[in-house]
């Protein structure tokens, strides 16, 4: 409790009551409370140490005034929880009127202590700061009893009025000179805290934002742990609050690194507080660094964010949840090598004694099924967690099911030996129908399930699930729709696939349509129609030409790779059209924007075929498999080309057939030239068998591969 100090009295412009007596007997005697000469009877309710102090201030503060009574008659109504009553007590305060004696009290009694002259003297009917403390006391919880009674807005309104006054006062900040246990100083720095979150209570987010700005602005002797939650309640609320609240004239600064967002001014904050904690200037909270690594996440900086997780001290994590927050860091920027080699050291030789790290196992499983070399070491991974997850915890058994089956069919796809290849099929398809019979609410199982069927050309089941995916989903993901349409194509329905991609096309972002558009014009040759493909694919070229300038980093490389490919497709199409010269140009222009890509050699090598010349074509398809061994489309060509030299090269054509077939044995081109070889040699059955297969397989490919 505040005691009066130094005896002075204000003469204000309402004359106050006679006495003590007439004030308590005029506005509180409903409250049981009265007021005679020097003496003072509280009710018997309140406690016998606030009735003591009350009645010692009283005493004291011989001349005690009218605004200084209300507001500590107004406290005692406030701390009995009697709001109705402390906000009648607080209204008689006209703060507003006693605002600017209260900040030239505050600007002339902080001043910096020098050296006076006798002269130089506080001016005469200056406030102390006991009675301005008492004041901004009363104002605070004039808004806090506001806040108990609902009135949110109003609340704001009178806390504000605090800081109006002190920011009047102080235009700079406050001086280092007031120590910190000044009593306006903790009415001041509550102010600031709580204004804010009367703001968001009160649904105004962008004015609780310029509240906490406001706070941070300025030099206010905040200590560190409290300027820290200002700073962390600010960067949440910039990151969560949905809405943009543009930076004041007066708070901006100029420069490369003042914040151009919301999200970028929240990063900034973070990366100050997180500072702040390495350094042992706050303690941990782990809300910083959760909300760092929202804000990095969101943003596409998640290689910084991995930066910070390994600035973090020990202690904090084990080195298992360090290197599996890494690990995902690592895979959400691309670097899934980095990112897989981090989950290896987790289930490695060093953790043995540890306790194993599901999540971390899961995650590798996943890293794993994003690459087909990885495939038997994703199959670990899954296998691993099944045997922990086993009776504990069915979300990460469901996960751990679904990734062993997408790791079995890719281990379908790299396998050597038939057996190998029909088993890890066997075991696919196994893992997940079982996964799916578990847990049917989940459309990635569906997808996967279907893309599995798709592979395995078992087309009804791949269709089935893929419609059941679109329909869980809502059609909402664009991987549905093309899955769906190649799916369609591999049955022949060329018309349908057409109508599902220009279907889907009004459904997706830019890059998906240019997507889309390469699709539908892929099956317009499939239907016999090279003018309508022509022109699509030159709507094609005109979009990514148009977008070149205002497309993201990634979104870049996709259009070029995107752009590679529609050139590419062209030059087949006018080879097949017997227009050299337009393919020509096709491939030349693919080749200005990647060179060393093995399509562009094997394209440049079907030209030379298609011309009959046939030496500078194996040249160009030797360029091909320099550039990549295992493209099939390459190995075909050259299997064809080697059959037209005679027989010597015979043997040579045969083993890149078989070579193909190994890497792809849906491959119905490599089956026909099998035959058509097998035909040479004589042996009219097993060419038959070979046609057959080719043709079984050609009936029911897509046009274009489904992974």
């Amino acid at each position: 409790m505040l005691c009066a100090c130094s005896g002075e009295q204000f003469k204000f412009d309402e004359p106050p009551p006679q006495s003590p007596e007439s004030l308590a007997t005029r506005d509180f005697s409903a409250s049981g409370l009265s007021s005679r000469t020097g003496t003072v009877d509280w009710d018997s309710k309140l406690e016998d140490a606030q009735v003591d102090e009350v009645e010692s201030t009283l005493k004291e503060a011989l001349s005690l005034n009218y605004e200084e009574a209300r507001a500590l008659l107004g406290r005692l109504e406030y701390q009995r929880g009697n709001f109705d009553a402390a906000l009648h007590v607080f209204q008689g305060i006209d703060i507003r009127t006693l605002s600017s004696r209260m900040s030239k009290a505050i600007a002339e009694r902080t001043r910096p202590l020098k050296p006076r002259s006798k002269c130089d003297i506080v001016p005469a009917g200056v406030m102390s700061l006991h009675s301005v403390s008492l004041l901004l006391e009363a104002i605070l919880l004039k808004a806090k009893s506001l806040e108990e009674l609902s009135r949110i807005k109003d609340a704001a309104k009178e806390c504000k009025m605090i800081l109006d006054v002190v920011d009047s006062a102080l235009p700079n900040g406050i001086p280092e000179g007031i120590s910190e246990d000044c009593k306006l100083l903790e009415m001041f720095h509550k102010a600031l805290e709580l204004l804010p979150k009367l703001w968001i209570q009160a649904g105004y987010l962008d004015e609780a934002v310029l509240a906490y700005r406001r706070a941070l602005v300025k030099p206010w002797n905040l200590d560190s742990q409290r300027l820290a939650c200002i700073q962390k309640d600010l960067a949440a609320t910039l990151l969560f609050g949905g809405v943009e609240v543009e930076v004041p004239a007066q708070f901006q600064v100029c420069g490369s690194t003042a914040p151009k967002n919301n999200l970028e001014e929240a990063i900034l904050l973070l990366f100050v507080l997180m500072s702040k904690m390495l350094n042992g200037q706050i303690e941990w909270d782990s809300e910083i660094m959760n909300h760092l690594t929202f804000a990095l996440t969101i943003s596409g900086h998640s290689e910084s964010l991995a930066d910070h997780i390994e600035q973090v001290l020990p202690g904090i994590y084990t080195r298992a949840e360090r290197w599996y927050l890494l690990a995902l860091c690592y895979s959400a920027a691309g670097q899934n090598d980095t990112a897989l080699n981090l989950v290896k050291k987790i289930s490695g030789c060093s953790e043995a004694n540890q306790e194993p790290h599901i999540p971390s196992l899961l995650l590798g499983a996943k890293l794993c099924s994003q690459d087909l070399q990885q495939a038997h070491e994703g199959i670990n991974f899954a296998r691993a967690v099944i045997n922990l997850a086993k009776n504990q915890n069915e979300h990460f058994l469901v996960q751990a099911h679904k990734l062993l089956g997408v790791c079995y069919g890719n281990a379908a796809r790299i396998s050597i030996s038939d057996f190998e290849r029909n088993f890890c099929q066997r075991e696919a398809l196994a893992a997940l129908n079982s996964t799916f019979a578990t847990c049917k609410e989940d459309p990635e199982i569906l997808f996967s399930l279907g893309l599995e069927n798709a592979i395995q050309r078992n087309l009804t089941p791949a269709f089935n699930n893929v419609m059941r995916y679109s329909e869980m989903v809502a059609g909402s993901t664009t991987r549905a729709w093309k899955l769906l349409a190649l799916v369609v194509s591999a049955e022949q329905r060329f018309k349908d696939a057409e109508a599902i991609v220009d279907l889907a096309f009004d459904e997706t972002g830019k890059v998906d349509q240019m997507e889309y558009l390469r699709l539908k014009a892929v099956l317009q040759i499939a239907q016999q129609q090279p003018k309508q493909a022509i022109e699509t694919y030159r709507i094609l070229l005109a979009l990514i030409q148009a977008q070149k300038e205002s497309t993201t980093d990634d979104e870049v490389t996709a259009q070029r790779r995107l752009e590679v490919e529609a050139w590419l497709d062209l030059s087949s199409l006018y080879t097949d059209l017997e227009s050299w010269r337009d393919a020509e140009i096709c491939i030349n222009k693919a080749k200005a924007i990647q060179f060393y890509c093995p399509r562009n050699w094997h394209a440049t090598g079907a030209l030379f075929q298609a011309k009959a010349r046939d030496k500078e074509a194996l040249v160009a398809l030797s360029v091909s498999l320099s550039i990549e061994p295992d493209y099939i489309p390459s190995i075909v060509s050259t299997a064809q080309v080697l059959m037209k030299m005679g027989n010597d090269t015979v043997p040579i054509a045969r083993s890149f057939l078989m070579n193909a077939l190994r890497l792809e044995p849906t491959n119905h081109d490599a089956w026909f030239n099998l035959g058509m070889l097998a035909k040479m040699e004589g042996s009219l059955q097993q060419a038959a068998d070979f046609f057959q297969a080719a043709h079984e397989l050609k009936i029911s490919a897509p046009v274009q591969s489904f992974v």
